[in-house]
């Protein structure tokens, strides 16, 4: 038997684990994939904190009042549907959160200013995103957690009316695992579930893909049979357009998250000079990132695989890219287009507090992206569309002499999605009449419980504040249950 079980393998999973763990805990984490990383990996990996190191270097008073009291600025007319309780939670728990992935080895460049934040607070994870996992999966397994991978958890049982342990695949055999604290449910979001997506979204979002894969709402899902409730299901950021990912990884997400080198490039960013330093940003800014809508009200047209333009490109363009051939489309620019949009404030995308990207950073850093031909014919020729198509979407859209240029294939996306279980400030599921469900816990976006997580990096501090919490609360209830037995 187990004191604590953990079902996902992604940030707020490993945090739960380790905390759980540390506090002497028995822990089993079950993660359905062959390897740890969650949407975590998949992130940007942005964590939104106060009291950081790297704002008191720079001479930054703030507090987590000031950070909760700004929050509800990002959220606009949704404040209303906010779980006020849980915001105070995090903005509460993250300086000291951020502290211990720092303990844990995770390093960061920052904070970065993004309004309406009154201070900057933004800090960005070096080199990327994968450190997380690394560096929290090091801390797991030397604190004596049992990861095992590969495991889907497919139900949770009950002895009596408390959750008692997991039913779970394993080598393609049905094991049932116990535990006597409770389990922790931190495996993500539905963004990749089209019948939960369908149920909260609608039939046209159902189509949209999510940017991960494996991001099905498993938790939600097992949780419900129990009597749990989804709250802000229909909340997501997406559908968007996005560009492809690259075939294969760009140097960047390459680069090992060893921590000697995270504080090279700490260091790099503040004593490198800016001209020597933005080609390596380049390389990461422009791997699977948004292009501005920006484009399209500069008169870019959007197209499919036929060159066929499917509708106006201001108005909601992502919606209805899964119709289209492939689900893909591309961004049609001519001469006069590709040059506006080779300098400043004219960029094809960015990462908020990084960078900005432009035409000429596309060629060079995604060429598998960047299609360019002197003439409409060429060009349809080189992507296999229709050149009749071809010419009748550019002369629909006015543009005029070339060469031109298609960037693309584009896709849409959803990032993640709010519709998260309620749970209450100790991150224990809420059931049916109001009331805790024995023995169960959720975080990260499993556990968001209402909570709206707008602007960057709250996702992500979300995902550890809620893990850790969740993790010792699940502990404790592990010490209780062994004193009653003792007793």
């Amino acid at each position: 038997m187990h004191d604590v079980i953990v079902v996902g393998g992604g940030g707020a999973a490993l945090a739960a684990a380790i905390e759980a763990r540390e506090r002497g805990a028995r822990v089993l984490l079950l993660e359905k994939n062959d390897r740890l990383g969650g949407s975590t990996a998949w992130s940007i990996g942005s964590v939104t904190s106060t009291g950081t190191p790297h704002q008191r270097r720079r001479g930054i008073a703030d507090n987590t009042t000031d950070h909760w009291v700004d929050m509800p600025g990002f959220a606009g007319d949704l404040d209303a549907r906010d779980n006020a309780g849980l915001r105070r939670v995090l903005c509460d728990h993250i300086p000291d959160t951020f502290q211990w992935l720092l303990d844990s080895g995770v390093r960061f460049m920052g904070p970065m200013p993004e309004p309406p934040h009154r201070q900057p607070r933004m800090h960005n994870v070096l080199p990327n995103s994968r450190s997380f996992i690394y560096h929290l999966e090091r801390r797991a397994r030397r604190a004596g957690v049992d990861i095992r991978t590969g495991a889907c958890v497919t139900s949770l049982w009950r002895d009596g009316e408390r959750v008692a342990g997991v039913e779970a695949q394993v080598n393609g055999a049905s094991v049932r695992f116990q535990a006597r604290g409770g389990v922790v449910l931190a495996a993500g979001d539905f963004t990749n579930s089209p019948e939960l997506k369908r149920r909260f979204m609608g039939e046209q979002e159902s189509k949209v893909e999510g940017v991960n894969p494996t991001a099905t709402g498993d938790g939600q899902r097992m949780a419900e049979a129990l009597g749990a409730r989804i709250v802000n299901g229909d909340l997501a950021l997406g559908p968007e357009v996005r560009f492809i990912a690259p075939a294969t990884e760009n140097i960047v997400r390459r680069l090992p998250p060893w921590r000697w080198l995270a504080m090279l490039m700490q260091w790099s960013m503040d004593h490198v000079p800016g001209w020597l330093l933005r080609p390596v940003m380049m390389k990461f800014l422009t791997t699977a990132l948004a292009p501005s809508p920006a484009l399209f009200e500069a008169g870019a047209a959007l197209v499919n695989r036929r060159g066929e333009r499917f509708g106006d490109e201001c108005d909601r363009p992502a919606w209805r890219l899964p119709d289209q051939p492939d689900k893909v489309g591309y961004i049609l620019l001519d001469r006069a287009l590709a040059q506006r949009f080779s300098a400043w404030p004219n960029f094809i995308s960015t990462a908020p507090g990084i960078a900005y990207a432009y035409v000429d950073d596309y060629r060079r850093n995604r060429r598998d992206v960047c299609t360019q031909a002197p003439t409409l014919d060429t060009l349809a020729a080189s992507l296999g569309m229709d050149p009749s198509a071809l010419r009748a979407s550019a002369q629909a859209r006015g543009l005029g002499a070339g060469p031109y240029l298609a960037l693309g294939p584009v896709r849409s996306v959803f990032v993640h999605s709010e519709g998260g279980l309620l749970v209450d400030a100790h991150h224990r599921v809420i059931g049916d009449g109001e009331a805790p469900i024995p023995g169960l816990y959720a975080a990260g976006s499993t556990g968001q419980g209402g909570l709206l997580l707008k602007g960057h990096g709250h996702h992500l501090a979300w995902a550890f504040v809620s893990g850790r919490r969740a993790g010792a609360e699940a502990a404790a209830a592990a010490d209780a249950a062994a004193s009653a037995i003792s007793h």
